[in-house]
This record gives C-alpha cells, sequence and structure tokens, in this order.
C-alpha cells in the first residue's frame, strides 16, 4: 500500500511542465512550502535538524539563497510570488550590520561566498525591481555586503566564478564593480580549461556535473550578461558551451532522466542548468526544440520522484531522501540549488525556446567516447539506458565516498550506483559494478584512484593498486547493452574477490533472494546480470543493505561472482547486462558476448562483430 500524497506534493507531481506558464507554477509550488520555515525576521529558512560543517546559522543562511536562482528568474520572466515579499524584507535585514539577523560578512573560503553568487544573479536580472524598495542606506548595506566577496580567498575551482556572478550582479546594477577579481577568476578558471568545450572543476582529476551546472552555468550568464564590456571573453564561453553541449547532451535519456556521477548528487535537476544556461545564452549548438525537450522532460521526471517532505520541502538525497550518500558540505538547504535549471523562466515567450516544439533527443550514437571525462557512454537504441563506462577521474579533496562516486566501472541512469555503510562484508559494501577485494577477513577494498588510464574507441584501461604489493589492470569493454570487463591482477597477497553488476531493488524481501536463472536477477524495476567468461568464479546474489543505491531505497540484489586467489598472476573476465524492459534484456541476454584468450590480448566476438583487445600482456595462446 502506498502513502497518501500529501496536497503540496500532488499539486507538483501533477504539474504537465510542457510551458513557461507550467514552469513559473513549479517554482511557486516549489518555494511555497517555504514560508512556514522562515526565522521571525525573515533572514533564514530552517528547514530541518540536520547539519553541515558550517553552522546552523550559515546553513539557515544558505536555504534562504539558494531558492533565488529560481525566484530571480521568475520575477525576471514576468512571474511573481508571494514569498518575494519575505525575501526583500529578509536581505534588507541580513545585510544590515546592526540587525540581529545579519549574515556576517563573508571571509576566506567561507560557505556564505557560495550562497552570495545567487544574489549576484538576483541584482543582474531583478535590479530594478528590486532596489526600488530599498532605501539609499539599504542599498548602500547591500553594496558593503557584497562586495567584500571580492577580496576573500576562494577554493581553486569552480568557486573563483562566485566573485564573478556578485561582479556581474554590481555592474548589471549600476554599482561599483572589481573587475580586476573578475580577471583574476578567469585566469584560474582558464588553467582547468581541458579542450573541445570540457573543463576539470580545479586542477583536479574531477570532470562531472560542476562542469556544466558551475563552470559552464556561470561563464554563459557573464557572456550574456557582460557581452558588451567584455566581447572576447563572450565569445569564448559561448564557443566553448557549444562544443560541451554536443558531448554532455549523451548524459541524458529519453525519458529526462541523466546517469548519477560524482559527487553533490543531492542538487538533482541542476543536471539540467547547462541546458537552461545555453537558452539564455542563445547558443544553438543543438536546436531549441531539442534543448527545450531535454529541460522540461528532466524537470518531469524528477517531479515524480519522490524527493519531497509531506509538506513539499526538497530532501537531501537524490532518488530518495537519503544521508548515507551526503556530502559533509549539505544542510537541509543545499538540495535548492537544483532552482538553477530555472534560468530559462527569464526567456520572454517569443524566444525560440519557448516557441518551438519540443523535440525528441537528436540521433545519438549507441558507443561514445568521450576522451576528456574519461568515459564511454553507451545507449540502447530506444534511448532508454544510458549508461557510462569511466576510469581515472578523481576529486583530489577526497568528499564522503570518493570511490563509489567516482571509481566504479559503469553508472547508470536507470539502476544509479550504491554507496557502502561499511567495508566490513559485502551486504553493507553494495559493491555493484565495482571488483572488491579482501585479505581472507572480509573487509574490502575497491578501486579508489588509477595510477594510470588510456582510452581509446574500443576499451577503456587503468591500473590500479588497492594495496602496494597488489596491481590490477581493467580493460571495460563497450558492446553496445552488454559490457566487458578484463582484469588482471598480479598479487602478493591472498585475496578473496566480489565482482558486481548493476543492482537491482528487491520488491518484497520477504520472498527469498527473488527470481534468478542463469546469473542474473529480476525485480519489477528490470533485470540484471553478470556472465563469468572464463568460468571460473562462482556466482551469488549479493542482498545490499538498505538505503544503498541513489535511485532506490529497497535493498537490492547485485548479481555477483566470487573467487579466492593464491599469490601470483590471475585473469578474470565478465560480461555485464541490464536493462528495465524485459523483452529488451532477453534479446541480448540470449547472444552473449565472448572472449577468446590470445598470446597478446583478447579476441572479442559479440552480436556486433570481432575485434581484437591488445593488453600487452602474456594471456595463453589463443583457443
Amino acid at each position: 500500500m502506498e502513502q497518501a500524497v500529501s496536497s503540496p506534493v500532488l499539486e507538483i507531481k501533477n504539474n504537465p511542465i510542457k510551458t513557461k506558464s507550467d514552469l513559473q507554477a513549479l517554482v511557486k509550488q516549489l518555494v511555497k512550502p517555504l514560508e512556514d520555515y522562515f526565522s521571525e525576521d525573515h533572514t533564514h529558512l530552517f528547514l530541518g535538524q540536520t547539519a553541515a560543517h558550517y553552522s546552523k546559522q550559515v546553513a539557515g543562511f544558505e536555504a534562504f539563497s539558494r531558492p533565488l536562482w529560481g525566484m530571480a528568474p521568475l520575477i525576471a520572466g514576468g512571474g511573481s510570488t508571494s514569498i518575494w515579499e519575505k525575501y526583500i524584507d529578509g536581505i534588507k535585514h541580513g545585510t544590515n550590520p546592526e540587525h540581529q539577523g545579519f549574515w556576517g560578512f563573508p571571509g576566506d573560503y567561507d560557505q556564505r561566498v557560495v550562497e552570495t553568487a545567487a544574489f549576484g544573479l538576483t541584482l543582474a536580472l531583478c535590479g530594478p525591481t528590486l532596489l526600488h524598495r530599498f532605501t539609499a542606506p539599504e542599498k548602500d548595506r547591500l553594496f558593503n555586503w557584497l562586495s567584500v566577496v571580492s577580496k576573500r580567498k576562494t577554493g581553486d575551482n569552480n568557486w573563483n566564478l562566485f566573485k564573478v556572478m556578485v561582479n556581474t550582479g554590481l555592474a548589471r546594477s549600476g554599482m561599483a564593480y572589481d573587475q580586476g577579481a573578475n580577471d583574476e577568476a578567469f585566469a584560474r578558471i582558464e588553467r582547468y580549461y581541458l579542450g573541445n568545450g570540457w573543463y576539470s572543476d580545479g586542477l583536479t582529476r574531477q570532470k562531472d556535473y560542476y562542469v556544466s551546472f558551475a563552470i559552464h552555468f556561470y561563464c554563459l550568464i557573464y557572456a550574456t550578461l557582460m557581452e558588451e564590456q567584455d566581447p572576447e571573453r563572450a565569445r569564448l564561453f559561448k564557443d566553448r558551451a557549444a562544443k560541451f553541449a554536443n558531448d554532455f547532451i549523451y548524459w541524458f535519456s529519453a525519458d529526462g532522466s541523466s546517469f548519477p556521477f560524482g559527487r553533490s548528487m543531492t542538487y538533482r535537476f541542476a543536471q539540467t542548468a547547462f541546458w537552461s544556461a545555453l537558452a539564455f545564452a542563445k547558443v544553438e549548438s543543438v536546436s531549441w526544440g531539442e534543448v527545450k525537450g531535454v529541460v522540461l522532460r528532466h524537470l518531469r521526471w524528477w517531479m515524480k520522484q519522490p524527493i519531497f517532505t509531506h509538506d513539499g520541502v526538497l530532501t537531501i538525497g537524490y532518488g530518495y531522501p537519503n544521508l548515507i550518500m551526503a556530502e559533509n558540505y549539505n544542510a537541509p538547504g543545499s538540495p535548492y540549488w537544483a532552482f538553477k535549471a530555472f534560468l530559462v523562466l527569464t526567456l520572454s515567450e517569443d524566444h525560440p525556446f519557448w516557441k518551438e516544439e519540443e523535440q525528441d533527443l537528436p540521433k545519438l550514437q549507441e558507443i561514445k567516447v568521450q576522451k576528456h571525462p574519461q568515459m564511454i557512454v553507451c545507449r540502447d537504441r530506444i534511448n532508454q539506458h544510458v549508461f557510462a563506462l569511466t576510469s581515472g577521474q578523481y576529486a583530489n579533496f577526497e568528499p564522503a565516498h570518493t570511490a563509489e562516486k567516482y571509481a566504479k566501472f559503469v553508472y547508470s541512469n536507470q539502476f544509479g550506483f550504491s554507496v557502502s555503510k561499511e567495508s566490513h562484508g559485502l551486504t553493507h559494501g553494495a559493491f555493484d559494478s565495482m571488483l572488491a577485494l579482501s585479505e581472507k577477513d572480509n573487509h574490502w577494498r575497491v578501486r579508489r584512484t588509477c595510477e594510470k588510464v588510456e582510452i581509446n574507441d574500443d576499451y577503456i584501461y587503468s591500473l590500479w593498486k588497492p594495496w602496494g604489493n597488489v596491481d590490477i589492470k581493467t580493460w571495460l569493454i563497450p558492446l553496445n547493452l552488454w559490457h566487458i570487463r578484463i582484469h588482471h591482477i598480479k598479487s602478493e597477497r591472498m585475496l578473496d574477490t566480489a565482482e558486481g553488476g548493476f543492482a537491482i531493488p528487491v520488491d518484497d524481501p520477504y520472498k527469498g533472494r527473488g527470481e534468478q536463472q542463469r546469473e542474473f536477477a529480476k525485480s519489477s524495476t528490470g533485470l540484471s546480470g553478470i556472465i563469468d567468461l572464463f568460468e571460473e568464479r562462482e556466482f551469488k546474489i549479493v542482498r545490499s543493505a538498505p538505503n544503498t543505491n541513489m535511485l532506490y531505497p529497497n535493498v537490492s540484489d547485485i548479481p555477483t561472482l566470487v573467487s579466492s586467489l593464491d599469490t601470483g598472476s590471475h585473469w578474470l573476465a565478465a560480461a555485464v547486462l541490464a536493462h528495465k524492459n524485459e523483452p529488451f534484456f532477453s534479446e541480448y541476454w540470449h547472444n552473449p558476448p565472448r572472449l577468446i584468450k590470445c598470446d597478446t590480448g583478447f579476441r572479442v566476438i559479440s552480436q556486433e562483430g570481432e575485434r581484437f583487445i591488445k593488453t600487452k600482456v602474456k594471456a595463453d595462446s589463443c583457443n
């Protein structure tokens, strides 16, 4: 029996999200529940009892600030919301050092620096509408509070662009701004540029959604609003965004969802913020109807997920409320960064984004090599299952669950990925899409970072070391819906191994271990299987702990191959398949790929034909 859906959530779920007025209504529906959580002076929103690494007061300020990412475009685009009056009061009081609700001046590396970017956007889009409500002293206090940001030290990553957003707002409002701080920030960002529209988020191996909803997002806003003052930079940012769009569109599926990957997944529908910014900047890399389709389908998909409290407040989590996957900087108001998706509300009704009919995804390759993010993105021919094989990404500052968020072999829009509750035991480890190893003590290690990575049209290769005297070479080979994993393990330790396929949520945990036939698990959500291509490992279903999968709170069944290895050199290989559509799964499952060992590599034989994978490691003579 399903829990009854409350009226505020029902309104959100029933919004068709087809037109500009629908999207305006959605923003109003999403902010209306916040009215009950204001502090008495309207300077803070206290949405929950969980904590982040910053204070409760700063968390309350963050919760106040982040809805501005959606409300500013709403107001600028001709919409309105009753909560706006409380925001005007809150801004006046929060920027007044003499008021008890004063937010405080942001310091170096301060979370409050992050939140000032939303005020920059608000000034840039709504300056006259907002400021005519302020007295001269109130304007001065707002200016003094915001202008401090240009003098503050920030993290050497997308944080550099927060001062750019603030200065853009000041400039567009006719206030003094610090172009020198902008130039310094852009010089730092330039060091992250990799080519073909791709950045890393700092001088790191991290190329995740921050490239889209942070770096490109802010640069496109600047390119649009400051084009007259800085035409060369504006042209550069738009050109790079156009190139990036041609890769990034591969991360989305026909139903609007995209695959979870990397940190900060609680920002949810910020995944489509880039496309809103692309429309805002009038960059037509893909057609307007296709951009519109990506944005609106994505929002429709998210509004159907159980991501709200009973009264309609966004929760920390991804596919459902979940603190296990959260970052140490996720406070109750953090999820409202998702409101970046609403930038398209600034566009007038006669903009092509709104005038064009919503279109399906363009025709995309079923296997797309993306060298800068070190991914091979695969999709079925009906654009339902989209998954990325990946090796080599790594966030240097080690956010929570780094291995699970960056170093799994594959990430899926249909089956997500799992995060471990602890490293002891396969149940709590939830090692889907990973090769886990232990020294026969049930304490497991997995790939966390790679010593070496190579990517080409046939595979991604990585070298990784779970211990100093254990070398593992892994080849991930895309075969449309199937993918193959080959591992060469050279170890001075005796090891147990467990290699998981995709996790499938279990419908009823009391009905045994689920339906399994020839190495696959099945539930109402879909089917997932893994085949040992060398027929040396034992197959088992590992039932993972609840709340470990990013998409589903249920316990999950993970098809798993297990073995014990002596010291020395060993080869392991598996073919992995999963899909929500049973006929589609069955079509492929009954035609699995084969792998034949050769002197210098492997012959891969599949429905797509035959290819040779050169391993540079002797693998026996051909059979």
